[in-house]
């Protein structure tokens, strides 16, 4: 099936089959749990192409090519009324999207804009369906965080719509007051405490100025449970006297009383451990490979990934240990990730007729996937990223855990995603630089896209609190692939020695942009300035905030000297990985991010309000006697 809009054509081949006949089984059992007339069911792939308009004289060619490549034949006609196609979920891009379409441009394929692929089932009924029943089965199977359901070819045409660029939105302080911040914080899931309500109110009614939607929704993930450890920090009264230390304290209190052997420890994206010298083999400037003999450090890191877990455990698991990887690699100036692991904790599996009796009744918000199906997902997420990758995932655990106190039951509903790892790296590179003003600020990896928006707030909210548009909006993607490019860059990077062009890394976790520049830039002890246009997007319409915010995967920000910057982008080239410069750091404690499409500034900020003296959390309770 081939349609023509202004800017693109669009262009369908159906595949081969998809599924094995035991998966199809499988599916079937489920869907004749609704529909007991299904007697059997087809599954083959299918394809859906975005060509540019200039390719007119040469898309026959191309689809020639393309059924080749993709063993596939262009649809010539519509659905039946008993078929049905689950496509990506509409207003995203997959992460197999990404890698193919990439693939194919590096083939020739210079006039493909974007390639897609969704799965094609036919259903076998006793009785006539119709397209309404067809699509209810349909969204029995699917999975709402990642993929829709349609019933026409044609609707997949909406997977490569582009939408007009939406601008920033202000939040009008000055003339509603707090009650306009105590809305937005509903309406965009920002999950912040009545102290900063309070906190924002007075520092923009101090500077006369109303707020962004950018500004509110960076504050929030940069101030959020996950990326602050708020409560962790809080400050706890027992009796009536104030503890001495809090829960961090606590943590840290080891380190504090003996830190031998540790080169670095709370301050960066992972620990260092002092390590015993050896040889270690990699190239040098001339690219030829020769062992050093030299002390080799062991960097150390665990993490959680709980909330992406619970609500789409495959890519929740998946960028848990993606995001885990980036860490150690993005450790002082850049250091190698060697082996992972990854652990679960969830609630009783309550397994179909082998259920047990001291189980009970499942009873967890709607939102929150079963235990059982994080548990035949996630796990696979994470261990097909470490694999991708190519890190060995040598050490994991599981567990399942519920118990009853007072008429209520307690377990790991919202799950624990435990991901980890170690790695080395070089003595010289144990500590980040000094960044100077006038530093170039980078952006390295994918480009934006509207994924994972407010996944550091969302993960700070109570499972299944956030409304479901929320949840949707914190689902996460993987492009392990992405990262592995970034890696071979950092990896280049440091086996320069001395000559490192790399001054300071933050991997772009939580938060996206919003939490990791703000946070390079406070490090740097100066001001800083962002083009927001410079930043690598893949979906134009997104809004400033947007842009800004999201949490797209496989991305690094870095401070490069501007002497050091063709060295370094001739390394990213080399190993085909997307790199921007969208800003530099300037004198002054300021962060603006300028908007060169509205021209205007969507971030107008000082990095003490964002950072500095944000309200402390007390938390109050009495022993039991």
């Amino acid at each position: 099936m081939i349609s023509e809009k202004e800017t693109f054509s669009f262009v369908a081949f159906k595949g081969q089959q998809s599924f094995s006949e035991f998966r199809l089984l499988s599916i079937l059992e489920k869907i004749r749990e609704y529909n007991a007339s299904i007697s059997s069911i087809n599954c083959e792939e299918i394809y859906f192409c975005s060509f540019s308009q200039q390719a007119k004289e040469n898309i026959e060619d191309s689809h020639n090519k393309l059924n080749k490549i993709l063993k596939a034949k262009a649809c010539e006609k519509e659905l039946d009324d008993n078929q049905f196609i689950l496509i990506p979920r509409l207003g995203t891009i997959s992460p197999w999207s990404s890698k193919a379409t990439d693939i194919l441009a590096n083939a020739g394929f210079d006039y493909l804009k974007r390639i897609e692929k969704g799965l094609c089932f036919s259903l076998d009924a006793q009785l006539d369906l119709e397209k309404n029943s067809t699509k209810e089965i349909g969204q029995k199977i699917y999975d709402r965080m990642t993929q829709s359901v349609i019933t026409t070819i044609s609707k997949a045409e909406s997977l490569f719509e582009q939408r007009q660029p939406k601008p920033v939105l202000e939040v009008d302080i000055v003339g509603k007051g707090k009650k306009s911040l105590q809305e937005v914080n509903i309406s965009l899931g920002l999950a912040l405490s009545e102290d900063e309500i309070d906190y924002l109110y007075g520092s923009y009614l101090e500077r006369n100025s109303n707020a962004t939607d950018a500004e509110l929704m960076m504050f929030a993930q940069a101030n959020s449970e996950r990326c602050r450890h708020k409560i962790f920090k809080a400050v706890w009264e027992v009796n009536g006297k104030k503890a001495p230390m809090s829960l961090f304290d606590m943590i840290r209190n080891t380190h504090s009383k003996n830190s031998k052997g540790v080169l670095s420890a709370y301050k960066d994206n992972a620990a260092v451990l002092e390590g015993h010298k050896g040889k270690r083999f990699f190239p040098d400037s001339s690219s030829i490979y020769t062992s050093k003999d030299e002390p080799i450090h062991l960097v150390a890191k665990v993490e959680t990934h709980n909330h992406p877990t619970a609500i789409s455990p495959f890519p929740g698991a998946s960028t848990g240990s993606g995001g885990e990887i980036r860490d150690e690699g993005a450790t002082g100036r850049g250091a190698k990730p060697k082996a992972g692991l990854c652990g679960f904790s969830v609630s009783n599996l309550r397994i179909p007729n082998f259920q047990e009796e001291w189980e009970g009744q499942e009873n967890k918000p709607d939102r929150i996937c079963s235990p059982l199906q994080i548990m035949l997902e996630a796990p696979i997420g994470a261990a097909a990223f470490n694999n991708e990758f190519g890190r060995p995932n040598i050490l994991g655990y599981f567990r399942t855990f519920e118990m009853e106190i007072n008429n209520n039951r307690y377990g790991y509903h919202k799950p624990i995603m435990l991901a980890g790892g170690l790695g080395n790296i070089r003595d010289s590179h144990v500590q980040k630089s000094a960044v100077p003003i006038g530093s170039k600020l980078v952006v390295l990896g994918g480009p934006a896209m509207l994924i994972g928006l407010g996944g550091g707030s969302a993960s700070s909210l109570l499972s299944g609190k956030a409304e479901l548009d929320l949840d949707f909006a914190s689902v996460q993607r993987d492009n392990a692939e992405m990262e592995r490019r970034c890696q071979e860059v950092l990896d280049s990077c440091w086996q320069k020695g001395d000559s490192n062009p790399i001054i300071f890394i933050h991997d772009v976790g939580a938060g996206g942009l919003s939490n990791a520049l703000p946070e390079l830039i406070k490090d740097s002890g100066h001001g800083g300035l962002i083009q927001l246009r410079d930043i690598p997007n893949a979906e134009p319409d997104m809004s400033p905030m947007e842009i800004w915010c999201n949490e797209s995967q496989e991305r690094y920000v870095m401070a490069v000297e501007a002497d050091d910057l063709k060295g370094f982008k001739d390394i990213c080239n080399r190993e085909r990985c997307p790199v921007a410069v969208v800003g530099e750091i300037m004198e002054g404690s300021n962060l603006k991010v300028y908007d060169s499409l509205f021209d205007n500034h969507p971030i107008n900020i000082s990095l003490d309000n964002l950072f500095g003296n944000t309200p402390k959390i007390i938390r109050k309770f009495n022993k039991e006697k």
